[in-house]
């Protein structure tokens, strides 16, 4: 090879080497401007990003500003607030968690609930009823209601023993909760609100908002209203309708009191008796006495024969009949509107037959419930309420006072038999309506309960205990049985050995 053309071959490595050089240049140079050009990307991306959630944020703020700023106006400006009635003033005073003052009533349905539809019925309902949008506020000198305006509680289904405690903070500030088991809608309500039937009024509205839903075709048929018999009234009846200056008319002597080996921690014993009602009509006839008057007798004498065995004792045997007072004085209230009477039974010798018991409380029943000493009853809190000394005491001394006497009337009654009456509900409903019943938490005293409430032909007899004994409701239902009364029962399953 020549000089001449090892120095062409020479410059034709050099060149090839130099293009080499070029290449991977320009190749590091593309990847650099192309990391470049991705970086800024991802920078410019990065910075949208930003300014998206402080536009987010800012907005956020705004918003919970603006809210704010609503909440403030309508607390200054539209919020409503209310006197609680004269029996809602002792609720607060006495309520706790080993004491709940919550009762409840419930619908069975003959289909299984669906929670989605029952929340969605209950967030309508709500608004619909100033009496249970309500939270309870405490004053200087008393407990006043404020209306709420938070959104509903949480429609949830049953976990726990029923009439617990409702801690407000824990429940979107309501005074009441709506829970739901298989078929069955629970409506449990703080006392302080309203007695039994404004709690009926209530659930049977939510009941028929809940089958409205599920069922549109009755949407379609009936509207979205609410019934034109339920009751919006909130006027204090005690107030309206209280005589000046009467005097006391409770009991105050110690009663008997059924005590014994309680229940574990939380639980709460429910055991319902269902009889017909043409059967149990026929039975009152024969003993020529009203269905309430036989039943209460009945559970006068079952503590008799189960707790006293048939002997005497020094205390009497008292069981508080709570009388609704709506009847008497024309009054559609949805406050509580209600006063207390006792059947009395003294068994001062042995062996009394039931017919002698039935006489002797039914008696005493009469001599009580009629209007003007039912007046007398409420007219004598009343009056103590509007005293002028009493209204500038600061709240804290007078729940010392009313403490004291509450535990003297409750210690003077054996216990407690409600009556809520027949539930009736609108035609169109009744074919989803299965039953209706109720039952009351414990109080001071009194570890075990009787709640009557009926539906169509059925009536239920609720006890509601925290004892382990169950002597007392097997010698009642005993009793009916004996009387010919076919009684069907039904338990929470919280009783065992």
């Amino acid at each position: 090879m020549s000089k001449e053309e090892k120095k062409q071959r020479q410059q034709h490595k050099e060149k090839i080497k130099q293009e080499k050089a070029f290449a991977k240049a320009e190749s590091k140079q593309e990847k650099a401007a192309a990391k470049a050009e991705s970086k800024q990307e991802k920078q410019a991306v990065k910075e949208q990003s930003r300014q998206q959630k402080a536009a987010s944020k800012e907005l956020e703020k705004q918003e919970k500003q603006q809210r704010k700023a609503e909440d403030n106006k309508r607390r200054h400006t539209d919020i409503k607030w209310d006197r609680l009635d004269n029996t809602a003033h002792l609720f607060p005073v006495i309520a706790g968690e080993a004491m709940s003052n919550v009762y409840r009533i419930a619908v069975t349905l003959k289909e299984e609930v669906q929670p989605e539809y029952l929340q969605q019925a209950l967030d309508i309902v709500l608004p619909k009823f100033p009496g249970f949008n309500l939270r309870l506020r405490q004053g200087i000198f008393w407990y006043y209601f404020e209306e709420n305006g938070k959104s509903a509680p949480r429609v949830q289904e049953e976990r726990h023993f029923p009439c617990r405690f409702i801690r407000q903070n824990k429940n979107h500030s309501y005074l009441f909760r709506v829970t739901y088991y298989k078929c069955r809608i629970n409506l449990e309500v703080f006392h302080v609100l309203t007695d039994g039937m404004g709690g009926i009024n209530f659930l049977k509205e939510l009941t028929y908002q809940y089958l409205r839903l599920v069922h549109p075709e009755l949407r379609e048929k009936l509207g979205d209203k609410l019934s034109s018999d339920t009751s919006m009234n909130r006027e204090d009846s005690f107030l309206k309708n209280y005589k000046h200056s009467y005097a006391k008319g409770y009991k105050t002597k110690k009663a008997y009191l059924i005590k014994g080996e309680k229940l574990r921690t939380d639980e709460f014993g429910v055991i319902h008796g269902f009889v017909k009602i043409p059967a149990l009509k026929g039975v009152c006839h024969k003993y020529g006495v009203s269905i309430n008057e036989y039943l209460v007798a009945a559970f006068a004498y079952s503590v008799y024969r189960e707790y006293l065995h048939g002997m005497p004792d020094k205390r009497p045997i008292r069981v508080a009949v709570p009388v609704n007072l709506r009847p008497y004085f024309n009054s559609i209230t949805t406050k509580n509107f209600f006063t207390v009477v006792s059947a009395e039974f003294e068994p001062v010798e042995d062996s009394y037959t039931f017919e002698e018991v039935l006489k002797i409380t039914t008696e005493s029943l009469h001599q009580q419930i009629n209007k003007e000493h039912l007046e007398e009853l409420f007219s004598y809190n009343v009056s103590n309420e509007k005293l002028l000394v009493a209204r500038a005491v600061p709240l804290f001394l007078k729940n010392i006072a009313m403490r004291y006497v509450y535990t003297s009337a409750a210690l003077a009654n054996t216990s407690t038999v409600t009556n809520i009456g027949n539930v009736k509900v609108e035609e169109d409903y009744q074919p989803y309506i299965k039953m209706f019943y109720a039952f009351l938490a414990m109080s001071k005293g009194q570890n075990i309960k009787g709640t009557i409430c009926s539906y169509q032909d059925t009536l239920a007899f609720t006890f509601s205990s925290v004892l382990k004994d169950t002597s007392l409701q097997r010698g009642f239902f005993r009793k009916l049985s004996e009387d010919g009364l076919n009684v069907e029962i039904e338990s929470n399953g919280v009783y065992y050995e």
